[in-house]
C-alpha cells in the first residue's frame, strides 16, 4: 500500500494541508484528507478540496498535440516542443513584445518563478502576465499605494481575536470554505456582517446583509467614513502618528447621508458598518470590490476605514480574500508586477541585481510591468504561450479575446483540456497537483510545500520541467539544467528576496519539510512573519508603534469619488449583469465541470422573471449585451435584486458578455457590471449559442 504524502491543496488560496496517498496500481491520487498536523488548517479540508485533488471530473491531457491541416493531432514531445520553440522563436525575433506569455495563480512558486524568468529575462517581453491582473490587482495596488507593500497585514490569527467580521464584495461561503469557517464560528460571540447586491451564501449565514446598488461600493465606503468624522468616532491618535492624507481625504468626503443615498442604502445599514469598525473588526473582501474600473480606489476607502479606527493591530485589519491558490506566490516571485521580493520594476538598482542574478544584459529586461492581459492582447501579439490558464474562457469580452488568440500561435500548456487547448496550436500535456513537487504561498503569506503522491504520467511533463526545457532551447544558459530541481529553483527565488519587504531567504524544503509551514517575511531561519507593519513587541504596557515601507513611513489615506458604472442600463439594456463564483465552477472550471460544458444558469428575481414570462421558451431566455449573447437556464431567486441578472464567471460563456474596461490604475477588467437584456432564445445569435 502506497505511503501517505503531505502536500498542499491547490483549489482556493485557504492553503489547507493535505495528506495524499498515490493508487497502488497505475497512476493518480486514491485517497485524500486534511493534515491534522499542517498549522494552516489542522486537520480541516472542504469536500471540493479534497474531490478535485483525488479525482476531478475535467478531461485529462495525457499526449502532446500539434495542429496539422487544421487538426489537433498526438504527436511526441519533441516534435511538440520543436514545434513551440519555433513559433515562440520567430516571433521573438520579430519583436520581443511580439511574445505574450501567460501564467496562473495555479503553478507552484517554483514554477512561476521559472515562467517569470523566461517571459522576463528571456524574451524580454512587456506582454507577460500571471493571471492576478484578473482577480487580485485592484488588492494589490491598493496595499502599495496604502502601506507601500503588498502584503495583507492580517493572518489567520487574528479571526477569533476580532470583535466584528464584515465581508464585503466576496462570498468566502463558496469560494473559502475552510476559512469561513473560522469566520463562522468566530462570529458566533461577535458579528458577521456582509456587503453585496446579492443575498450570497454568507449573507445567508450572517447576522446583517447591506445590500448597496451594482457598483457603489465606493460610495458605501465614504458614507461609513463620513459617519465615523460626523460622530466623532475617528481614531485620532493613531491617525496622527501613523498616518498621512487624512485632511486631504476630508476635504473629498460628502455627508454620510448624500453618500449614502448614491449607494442606494439606508443610513440605518450605515449606522450598523459604522459601528463595526468602531470595534476591533477584521475587514475583508473579494473579486466584488477588485473586479470594477474603481476597484484599486475601493479597495484603498475600505483600508481608509481601517486606517481611520485604528484597525492596524492584531485582531483588525483589511483583509483581501485571494482568488486562486498561489495568487500570492506569483506576485512575489513570477516577475509579474514586481521583480521577486517586490523588488520594484522602475529602480534601477533592482534590475541590474536580477541581470546579474540571471546571467543576462540588463537592458533585456522591461522597465515596466506590461498592460494586463487585455491589453496584452489588444496590442495583436504574434505569439502566446498559456500555462495553466483558460483564456479564452476567463477574459472579458471572450470573443474578441478568442479572435486574438486565433490570429497569433498559441501554445497552451494545461492538464485538462480546455477551451484555450481546443484553439492552440500546439498543447502541452502538465502533470497535476499530486504529480508535482514545490511550494505554494497562501492568502495570508503562509508558504507550504506542495509533493507528489504519484509518479508522472508517460506523456506528461510538470510544469516547471516543461518551463525550463522550451526556456532552455529558446535562450541558453537561463536555467543550469532543463530539468532543474524544484528545490534549487526555490533557493534561487529565495536568495533573491534577501533584504526586501517579501524575504523569504530564511525558508528551504528542509525547514518546510520540519515545520510544515513558513509565514513570510522570514529573514532567518529562526524567523517567520506575522502581523505586519505593527511594531509592538507583545508586552502589554509597551508603546504601539507603527512602520510601513512608503516614502514617509506612514500608511496613507485615499482621496477616491464614486463614478458612474461604465456601461449604465438604459431602455435598449435595461438588467444589470452580475458575475461571480459558484461552489463547483473555479478556475473556469476545467476540473469541476467534465469534457462537455453544461448549461449556463442565470439567477433572477421571480418579478423579473415574471416580466418576461411571455419570451421565455422551457424555462431559457437568452441574455444579449453589446457584446454577445448567451442562452440561459432560469433559477427565479429572491436573494437577486429585481433588475439583475447573476451568471456564474467561471461558465465559458459569460464572459461573452462583460466587458473590457479596465482599472486605470490596476489594469484589472470590470467584470462585475454591465448592461443587458432578456430576449427569446429564438433571437439569440447563431454563433453565441451556449447550450
Amino acid at each position: 500500500m502506497s505511503d501517505w504524502v503531505p502536500t498542499t491543496c491547490m483549489r482556493c488560496a485557504v492553503g489547507c494541508g493535505h495528506m495524499q496517498r498515490g493508487a497502488d496500481i497505475g497512476y493518480g491520487v486514491d485517497m485524500v484528507r486534511g493534515d491534522a498536523a499542517h498549522p494552516v488548517n489542522q486537520g480541516l479540508a472542504c469536500a471540493r478540496g479534497i474531490q478535485e485533488s483525488r479525482d476531478p471530473d475535467g478531461k485529462w491531457l495525457s499526449r502532446p498535440l500539434v495542429r496539422d491541416d487544421g487538426e489537433l493531432r498526438t504527436t511526441t514531445w519533441d516534435v511538440a516542443l520543436a514545434r513551440a520553440t519555433q513559433g515562440l522563436r520567430e516571433a521573438h525575433e520579430r519583436d520581443p513584445d511580439s511574445v505574450a506569455v501567460l501564467g496562473s495563480g495555479q503553478q507552484t512558486n517554483e514554477a512561476a518563478y521559472a515562467l517569470g524568468k523566461v517571459a522576463r529575462g528571456g524574451f524580454g517581453t512587456r506582454n507577460y502576465d500571471a493571471n492576478t491582473t484578473l482577480c487580485m490587482a485592484s488588492a494589490v495596488t491598493a496595499y502599495y499605494q496604502a502601506f507601500g507593500s503588498d502584503a495583507p497585514p492580517c493572518t489567520y490569527d487574528d479571526i477569533e481575536d476580532a470583535e466584528r467580521h464584515v465581508v464585503w464584495g466576496a462570498n468566502p461561503a463558496v469560494a473559502h470554505p475552510v476559512m469561513f469557517r473560522w469566520i463562522s464560528e468566530a462570529a458566533e460571540q461577535t458579528e458577521l456582517i456582509t456587503v453585496d447586491p446579492i443575498r450570497s451564501e454568507t449573507a445567508e449565514n450572517s447576522d446583517h446583509h447591506v445590500a448597496p446598488d451594482p457598483g457603489k461600493d465606493l460610495a458605501l465606503a465614504r458614507s461609513v467614513l463620513a459617519l465615523l468624522v460626523e460622530t466623532d468616532r475617528v481614531d485620532e491618535a493613531f491617525v496622527e502618528a501613523a498616518t498621512d492624507g487624512f485632511e486631504e481625504l476630508l476635504a473629498t468626503l460628502p455627508t454620510a447621508a448624500e453618500a449614502a443615498e448614491d449607494a442606494g442604502v439606508a443610513m440605518d445599514d450605515v449606522e450598523l458598518l459604522a459601528d463595526a469598525m468602531d470595534h476591533r473588526a477584521l475587514l475583508y473582501w473579494g473579486m466584488g470590490i477588485n473586479q470594477h474600473v474603481q476597484g484599486t480606489e475601493t479597495a484603498r476607502a475600505l483600508v481608509d476605514l481601517t486606517l481611520a479606527t485604528g484597525n492596524l493591530r492584531p485582531g483588525g485589519g483589511p483583509f483581501s480574500l485571494t482568488g486562486q491558490a498561489n495568487s500570492m506566490g506569483t506576485r512575489i516571485c513570477s516577475s509579474k508586477g514586481s521583480w521577486p521580493g517586490q523588488r520594484a520594476f522602475g529602480d534601477p538598482d533592482h534590475r541590474r541585481l536580477v541581470a546579474e542574478e540571471w546571467g543576462v544584459p540588463v537592458d533585456r529586461l522591461p522597465d515596466d510591468t506590461g498592460p494586463g492581459p487585455v491589453g496584452m492582447l489588444e496590442d495583436g501579439p504574434d505569439a502566446v504561450w498559456a500555462v495553466a490558464t483558460n483564456p479564452v474562457a476567463g477574459m472579458p469580452e471572450a470573443d474578441s479575446a478568442r479572435t486574438q488568440l486565433e490570429d497569433a500561435f498559441l501554445v497552451a500548456q494545461d492538464a485538462f483540456h480546455t477551451e484555450t487547448t481546443d484553439l492552440a496550436d500546439v498543447v502541452l500535456p502538465a502533470a497535476t497537483w499530486g504529480e508535482s513537487e514545490g511550494t505554494t504561498t497562501n492568502m495570508e503569506r503562509t508558504i507550504s510545500r506542495v509533493q507528489a503522491a504519484t509518479d508522472v504520467p508517460s506523456g506528461v511533463r510538470t510544469d516547471l520541467d516543461i518551463i525550463a526545457t522550451v526556456g532552455s532551447r529558446l535562450f541558453p544558459g537561463l536555467f543550469e539544467s532543463t530539468s532543474p530541481e524544484p528545490s534549487d529553483v526555490f533557493a534561487e527565488f529565495a536568495g533573491l528576496t534577501e533584504g526586501t519587504v517579501a524575504d523569504c531567504s530564511g525558508i528551504t524544503y528542509e525547514r518546510l519539510d520540519g515545520s510544515h509551514a513558513v509565514r513570510w517575511p522570514a529573514a532567518d531561519e529562526e524567523s517567520s512573519g506575522g502581523y505586519r507593519y505593527y511594531e509592538n513587541d507583545g508586552e502589554m504596557d509597551a508603546a504601539e508603534s507603527w512602520s510601513f515601507p512608503t516614502a514617509t513611513g506612514n500608511a496613507q489615506f485615499s482621496t477616491g469619488r464614486q463614478h458612474e458604472l461604465p456601461e449604465p442600463t438604459d431602455e435598449s439594456y435595461p438588467l444589470t449583469l452580475t458575475t461571480a463564483r459558484e461552489a463547483d465552477g473555479y478556475n473556469t472550471g476545467v476540473r469541476s465541470r467534465g469534457g462537455a460544458t453544461g448549461p449556463l444558469v442565470a439567477r433572477i428575481h421571480p418579478d423579473t422573471a415574471g416580466l418576461h414570462a411571455d419570451r421565455a421558451v422551457r424555462n431559457r431566455l437568452t441574455v444579449v449585451s453589446r457584446r454577445g449573447s448567451a442562452t440561459v437556464h432560469i433559477d427565479r431567486d429572491e436573494g437577486v435584486p429585481r433588475g439583475m441578472v447573476w451568471l456564474p464567471i467561471h461558465h465559458p460563456a459569460t464572459n461573452r458578455l462583460t466587458l473590457s474596461e479596465c482599472d486605470p490604475e490596476s489594469d484589472e477588467p470590470h467584470f462585475k457590471q454591465c448592461a443587458v437584456k432578456l430576449v427569446a432564445p429564438e433571437t439569440e445569435l447563431s454563433t453565441a449559442r451556449s447550450d
